[in-house]
Formats: structure tokens, sequence, C-alpha cells
């Protein structure tokens, strides 16, 4: 069976991405060829700056029909980027990083590969308050309108299920459909990619799943949830006080724990384990994953970051 090939756009030109990158490749013989979609200038200049193995070839791919991928090479898609007005205009970072997607977007659709990785994104400067993140962006390309974030590690994953909102809109956007929507996705990812039918530990909204107010969400909304999902078969359970389902002998049950918003989950799971994990797309016609890192401009240079999360996601696509 012929191995399928991981796309992978850098992201922002300003990032740490090219040296987790770097030391992911130096540290590992991957079996699986990767397509680096980037400008060669980008590339050649990290390269330099980091002092990177001079004797690494550079593949550059102009046609991949007419190329046999090499996973001892750096198989390169050279995406045009302005460096002198780069730096004096934000859009001409934001043309380039659009362009490296949509080459990409249009390798995926081909049926070419199913494994997409991409690096970190400044998300005010690309997105422009258009989208919430990335995941959205995504998956607005492809027309997908069921999907959700799994932040994975092999033994324990969270989902929020609600992604970069605000605070105060969390409790209106939370409701029976929507914890359905993200059960589901979480149940056919793990079924279809990892053969189980996962454990999901479900969150309350508020302290102790208790609320002084009239309208308690816990009881009007996550409760019946989690009851109409046992019926249906999944393997549900909850609602949870946030503050102690991480605790060591309760997460251990568990293979997910769904949050009801972002950094109610992401922060305990952050703390416990730090970049041995990355982020997952649900619900897309593909496999795709982020490093659970940002662009973090401050360590540019200081070649300090750690690549384990680049290193496990591809090791994941590597099994699939």
């Amino acid at each position: 069976m012929k191995i399928k090939p991981i796309i992978i756009v850098p992201g922002e030109p300003k990032s740490i991405f090219f040296e987790i990158f770097f030391k992911a490749i130096k540290k590992n013989k991957f079996k699986t060829p990767l397509i680096l979609i980037s400008s060669s200038k980008i590339l050649k200049n990290q390269m330099k700056n980091l002092r990177f193995n001079k004797k690494v070839k550079i593949l550059n791919l102009k046609n991949l029909e007419n190329y046999k991928l090499n996973n001892r090479f750096i198989n390169l898609i050279d995406v045009e980027f302005d460096y002198n007005n780069a730096d004096k205009n934000s859009k001409f970072s934001n043309l380039y990083i659009q362009n490296c997607f949509d080459i990409a977007f249009k390798i995926l659709k081909s049926g070419y590969t199913n494994k997409f990785i991409n690096g970190p994104i400044n998300k005010n400067k690309f997105l422009k308050k258009k989208y919430l993140g990335i995941t959205e962006y995504i998956a607005k390309n492809f027309k997908i309108k069921k999907f959700g974030m799994l932040i994975y590690n092999d033994n324990l994953s969270v989902s929020p299920l609600t992604t970069h909102l605000p605070v105060k809109l969390i409790s209106k956007k939370i409701n029976k459909n929507l914890i359905k929507k993200q059960v589901i996705l979480i149940n056919n990812f793990y079924k279809k990619n990892l053969g189980i039918k996962p454990k999901i530990a479900l969150t309350g909204l508020n302290p102790h799943c208790e609320s002084i107010l009239k309208f308690n969400e816990d009881k009007k909304i996550i409760i019946p949830t989690v009851s109409s999902l046992k019926n249906l078969g999944f393997k549900i359970f909850g609602p949870f006080a946030a503050d102690t389902i991480f605790l060591k002998n309760n997460r251990k049950k568990y293979d997910v724990i769904l949050g009801m918003y972002h950094d109610q989950v992401l922060s305990p799971f952050k703390t416990l384990f730090e970049y041995n994990a990355f982020n997952i797309t649900l619900g897309l016609p593909f496999l795709r994953i982020s490093p659970d890192h940002g662009p973090n401009e401050k360590m540019i240079g200081k070649n300090l970051s750690n690549p384990l999360s680049l290193i496990k996601a591809i090791k994941f696509l590597e099994k699939r």
C-alpha cells in the first residue's frame, strides 16, 4: 500500500515552527514523506540562522505527479514571499499564509493525501476577527458545519465544547444539540482512528455544578443530555465538577474529558502533559493536526523551543 505523505504548512513567517521542525526531523527518522508548503527563502534563512545540518537536501516540487517523494529530503513546494514588504505591512504575510493554505487545501481535496499539519498563526492579524480560530477557518473552507477541537494525548484527551469564545458568551452558546454533536464527533473519531468506543467525562459549567441563579445549566441542559446520550449507547458520564475531574484517580477512568469552554479543560491538561499533546480537528474529511504551541516570536532564534508536540503529531499520522 502506498504511504500517503504528510502535508505541512508552517504558518506564520515569524514563529518558532521551523526550529521545532528542524529538531523533529533531526531527532527522528520518519518513514512518511513530509511535504513542506513554504517559501524557500524563509526555509533557507531559518536553516542558516539555526545552523541546521547543511547536508540536508531540499527537493523542490513543481508537480507532485512527476516526483518520487523522499523521506530523507525536505520535499518543498515553494511559495513566493515578499520579505521587504512583509515587515512593513502584515497584508503581505497574510497573503503568503493564505496561498500556503490554498495549495494545501487543493492537494487535500484531490485525494492525494489525507494528512495535514499546520503551524501556528497570529489569529488577530490573519483571521481579522472573521473566525474564532484556524479550526473554524479550515472547516469553512471545506464547508463543514459540524466540527470540534480535540487536544490529544495517548493517555487522556480533552475537548472544549466552545473554543476561542469570550467567557461572558459561553453560557449562551451551550445547548443540548451542541453537546450531542461534540460527543458524536469524539466517538466517531476514536472508533475510526483508534478502534475503541471512548469513555467520555463531561464537566459541568458552574463551580461544583451548582448555581445561585434560578436557571442552572447543569441541571436544565447537561444532566438531561447525558441521560439521553447514555440511552443511545454512548459511554458518557457526568456532569463532574471541573476542579476535581482531573485528579489522578478520577481522570484515569476516562479517555476524554469534554469541558464547557476552552480554558476549563486546556489549563489543567497542559499542566499535566505540557508539550506531549497536539490539536486535532474533529469532523473533517481528512486528519488535520496542529502542534500545541503558538508563534511565540520572543523565542525565535534562541533554539530553546520544545519539538515534542510536532514529533508526536507526525508519529500519530504515520500510523494512520
